[in-house]
């Protein structure tokens, strides 16, 4: 086999343009034999106590697996194939198997406890001294004091659930790529946009097909969901959807099992590790104290939220009746007459919205937010790529000295993971006399350019960029040096959405949209009376959306805070229970939402859902000192890109990363204890009383 690419130096970047399936395997099992050498060696008692002999040496080793481990896992998601899902499959219970051996290694543990217990602990810089307190706590969450049979039960968990975890991400993947719907006669693509009936025609023909076809991946899925004047066509992309990954559809691709398992599998790791729950166990690690209070917020939201999404629901229903001549408001309705509410509420579309934010305009619009708050520019550069969608960035202080890269892959296709995610290939450090600096993913599933123009973007699509532009911050413009204090290593899972919430609000502001849009035909921005509109439109249905995800939240809680596993109906009658008690939308007996759900089962929010909606008071409140700092421009609109308040957000927050706890960090930014006030206001949720 010619050289290895995921065997390159960790200085050097990945060319990902030669990494093949059959590379996988060779460089991960090589590197876990290496690091595995690496952390026996730091376990010997014969060392020094010490940081330089011990925490380094296993940085040097580890760092290299992961890295290789992170391009597999990442290639997996958004360039799938049968031969790439083998070797990352193969590779899956060796990676595990590793994690959870270095977890249970009492002899690394010890070494660590020794460092703790030196006199030379106290002369650590204060960063070293988190990373190792946070090791230990890792150590004693891992198992390591567990003795005899459950030790060796606690190993095998681990790898049933990294195997039931990577089964359902590729039964929801599978069962959206396979599922598609060939129409032929066009009158019942009435009221879509031609951008998505050409594309549906495209794809008709590229499989030799007559007529359209009709594809679950999002920018198909949602706007026949909001424009198809056919009925009974939404029904039946909204029942697929709805089915994704169940007992309805193919049942080699049905996810019940697998929740099922995953549950017991949770339940019974929170036993070994002396937790009454998986929640328990998972709020070990976050700021939240225990369960009763994550549950009280979420209820105290949904109180407050109720009353408007009473409101959003009865003012839709009205609409539907005595404009559209609907008696009957169905699941398959509820987008496509929110937007024709919409449309008239606010005279405009989404569809006329969407042709102003034009792709390279909108990532110019980003790229300018970020130089304005963070004093770094972002700057395309000539790196190999795993797709022809993906783009490689250089990130830049004002002296032009690199900070780190961003790879950026927008487009849906085949093979590709639904959603919007960052992850990082390589995190900051200092080694030597330099700095290693990070690399990141920023990876969404907006549609494709079509006919020679670029891609357009709903307003949506571009919160959701900005969303993850704040995530990929956080890696990008960290100042700590020991990856172990790194953002996504050890900020506390409910705060980790505070950069990526935080960076949406700017998708509101006058100054930031006109410098984010550039009509498809005429290059114009956007023009003052359609933002308005859009402003005015921002808090539509917030009632409602807050309420849906208080719902998921709850859900989340309600079957992850049990002492044992749970059956899948059991796990459809806490749904049930859950929306009984805070929804005020109600989806049909079928609907099979938990078997989609990849957050809780495939993605690490396990137990953790709630962090959303955690993290959006303190980001929204963050946003606040941004409001509070903002200055009035000629045009009588407040300008919110304040350097010097982005200056302290960058130190506070962003260049701190998990060097601290995240309420240490909220309050030497804020200087006070988070408030839930600014999320209300912003929300729109502060006029009518609780009910």
């Amino acid at each position: 086999m010619t050289e290895n690419p995921l065997l390159a130096p960790i200085s050097s970047l990945i060319d990902y343009a030669h990494v093949k399936p059959a590379h996988i395997e060779p460089a991960v099992s090589a590197l876990i034999a290496e690091t595995r050498q690496a952390v026996d060696r730091a376990a010997d008692p014969e060392l020094d106590a010490t940081w330089d002999s011990i925490v380094e040496p296993l940085e040097d080793a580890s760092e290299k697996l992961w890295r290789a481990w992170s391009v597999a896992g990442h290639l997996n998601a958004v360039v799938n194939t049968p031969e790439l899902r083998a070797a990352y499959n193969e590779c899956l219970p060796l990676v595990t198997e590793f994690s959870t051996w270095v977890g249970l290694h009492t002899g690394l543990y010890d070494q660590y406890k020794r460092i703790k217990a030196s006199a030379s602990f106290a002369e650590l810089a204060p960063v070293r001294q988190r990373v190792i307190d946070l090791a230990l706590r890792d150590f004693r969450l891992s198992g390591v004091e567990l003795v005899g049979d459950q030790r060796l039960r606690y190993a095998e968990i681990s790898d049933l659930q990294a195997q039931a975890s990577q089964k359902f991400s590729e039964n929801v993947l599978d069962s959206v790529d396979q599922w598609s719907l060939n129409v032929r006669d066009e009158a019942r693509l009435a009221g879509l946009p031609a951008d998505v009936v050409q594309e549906a025609r495209s794809a008709a023909e590229a499989d030799g097909l007559d007529g359209w076809k009709l594809v679950l991946k999002m920018p198909c899925y949602i706007p026949v969901m909001q424009y198809a004047t056919d009925r009974s066509l939404r029904q039946e992309l909204y029942r697929a959807y709805a089915t994704v990954a169940s007992e309805q559809g193919e049942p080699r691709l049905d996810n019940s099992p697998l929740i099922e398992r995953l549950l017991a599998l949770r339940a019974e790791e929170a036993a070994l590790l002396g937790f009454g729950s998986f929640a328990a166990l998972r709020l070990e690690t976050r700021m939240a104290d225990n369960a009763a209070q994550v549950l009280e917020f979420l209820r105290e939201l949904a109180r407050k939220a109720k009353p408007y999404a009473t409101r959003d629901l009865d003012e839709l229903r009205t609409f539907a009746r005595d404009r559209l001549g609907m008696l009957e408001l169905e699941p398959w309705d509820i987008a496509f007459v929110s937007e024709r509410l919409r449309e008239e509420r606010y005279a405009y579309s989404e569809e006329e919205i969407k042709q102003y934010f034009t792709e390279p305009q909108v990532l110019k619009g980003l790229f300018d937010v970020i130089n304005k708050l963070f004093d770094v520019t972002i700057l395309p550069f000539d790196a190999p790529t795993w797709h022809d969608d993906a783009k490689a960035f250089e990130v830049c202080d004002n002296a032009g000295v690199v900070l780190g890269t961003l790879y950026i892959d927008l487009y849906a296709r085949q093979g590709k993971q639904s959603g919007a995610w960052v992850d990082s290939e390589r995190n900051r450090r200092k080694v030597a006399n330099s700095v290693q600096t990070p690399v990141v993913y920023l990876t969404c599933n907006f549609s494709r350019p079509r006919g020679g123009k670029p891609a357009s973007l709903t307003h949506d699509d571009v919160i959701t960029l900005f969303h993850e532009s704040g995530h990929a911050l956080h890696a990008l413009l960290s100042q700590v040096d020991e990856p172990g204090a790194a953002a996504f290593a050890s900020v506390e899972w409910d705060a980790i959405e505070l950069p990526s919430q935080f960076m949406e609000n700017f998708c509101w502001e006058w100054s930031v949209v006109r410098g984010l849009s550039a009509h498809i035909e005429t290059g114009q921005p956007l023009p003052r009376e359609l933002y308005d509109k859009l402003l005015a439109a921002r808090n539509f249905q917030s009632g409602m959306q807050t309420l849906r995800q208080v719902e998921f939240s709850l859900f989340d809680m309600g079957i992850h805070h049990q002492a044992q596993g749970m059956s899948i109906q059991a796990v459809l009658n806490v749904l049930d229970d859950i929306r009984k008690e805070v929804a005020v939308l109600f989806p049909p007996s079928w609907h099979r939402f938990p078997h989609n759900f990849s957050h809780l089962f495939a993605g690490g929010y396990g137990a953790g859902y709630y962090s959303y909606k955690w993290a959006e008071v303190l980001s929204a409140d963050v946003y606040g000192a941004f409001e509070e700092s903002a200055i009035l421009a000629s045009d009588h609109t407040r300008e919110t890109l304040n350097a010097a308040t982005g200056q302290r957000f960058l130190k506070e927050i962003l260049a701190v990363g998990g060097s601290r706890p995240a309420a240490e960090s909220f309050q030497a930014f804020r200087g006070r204890p988070p408030s839930i006030d600014a999320l209300l206001r912003h929300s729109g949720m502060t006029e009518i009383g609780e009910h």
